[in-house]
């Protein structure tokens, strides 16, 4: 095992359309794309397409839904380790001018206890706060062995402030601080208040404030990706956290700098696409992307 990766799974479906038909109307959807979700999962899979396949403990229902997303990640060498549950979780995407509406519907009710699993060999951890007693049981296992984890903290759950206690690099949303009513700046005191020696807070097109091993305080701009070419945002930032791990995973020497920079470019390839999985990028990708950025950048300056 390189990394386990522990998160709630979805199916998405991801459809393009500016109206929602409502009562006995009908509409047919300018495109859509159905693929694996949510937030842990998404960044596993996107490990994965990089090329480091991690392991992956999820909720799978024994439906058709579930042999579907069990089928999806054998397509990327990913081992799923089973939680239980009676459905599976879908979620209604409809993105729209750098937004997205969401529906979920949603079955966290685990029906076995955190499984046990052989870790040897795994080198990082990366939560997304879903199946907290999941979640709080391996990060103690991995904080005691030393070995990295991580946190993607999407929104505010029971067990956050418990959790951050044992987590190395915690990446947030603004809508965790708007949950727990603090600004960024604050937001970034309370996460080295919790010990986790790296922190920051994603503010889409804004970037990123964070600080760094030193404690220094950064901003990370985002690329400015042309309005006319952002398609569907769904999914960019759980792409970026799986970029930061691959990039972590294979290159754990860099400075944390280095893996948020190349996990932007990632996530600036993610919002030109419909989809998670058209949203993964590969490392041509990446190389790509970041030419494209630097010509932009060089071009300006001249």
């Amino acid at each position: 095992m390189d990394a386990l990766f522990i998160g709630q799974a979805y199916i998405d479906v991801t459809f393009l359309t500016d109206t929602i038909p409502t009562g006995d109307d009908k509409l047919v959807a300018d495109e859509y794309a159905i693929s694996f979700g949510g937030n842990a999962v998404t960044a596993a899979f996107c490990c994965a397409k990089l090329g480091i396949a991690p392991d992956l403990l999820a909720s799978v229902a024994d439906d058709w839904l579930g042999r579907m997303f069990v089928d999806m990640a054998a397509r990327y060498t990913i081992s799923v380790h089973h939680r239980k549950v009676r459905e599976s979780s879908l979620s209604f995407i409809m993105p729209r001018g750098g937004r997205r509406a969401i529906v979920r519907c949603r079955d966290d009710d685990y029906l076995h206890p955190v499984p046990p699993l052989h870790l040897h060999g795994a080198r990082a951890l990366h939560l997304d706060g879903h199946q907290p007693d999941a979640a709080i049981h391996y990060a103690k296992i991995f904080r005691e062995a030393g070995v990295l984890t991580s946190l993607d903290g999407g929104g505010l759950r029971s067990n956050t402030h418990e959790l951050l206690e044992l987590i190395d690099v915690a990446i947030v949303a603004e809508r965790l601080c708007e949950q727990m009513d603090l600004s960024p700046a604050g937001m970034l005191d309370y996460l080295a208040s919790r010990g986790c020696r790296i922190g920051g807070v994603t503010q889409g097109a804004s970037g990123m404030v964070w600080y760094d091993e030193t404690g220094e305080r950064r901003h990370l701009p985002a690329l400015a990706v042309p309005p006319e070419r952002v398609i569907d945002t769904n999914g960019a930032g759980d792409i970026f956290h799986g970029a930061y791990m691959y990039s972590y995973l294979a290159r754990p020497d860099l400075l944390w700098q280095d893996h948020f920079v190349f996990a932007r470019a990632a996530s600036s390839y993610a919002v030109q696409h419909l989809g998670n999985e058209r949203s993964l990028p590969d490392l041509r990708d990446i190389d790509r992307i970041t030419a494209e950025f630097r010509e932009r950048e060089r071009m300006a300056v001249a």
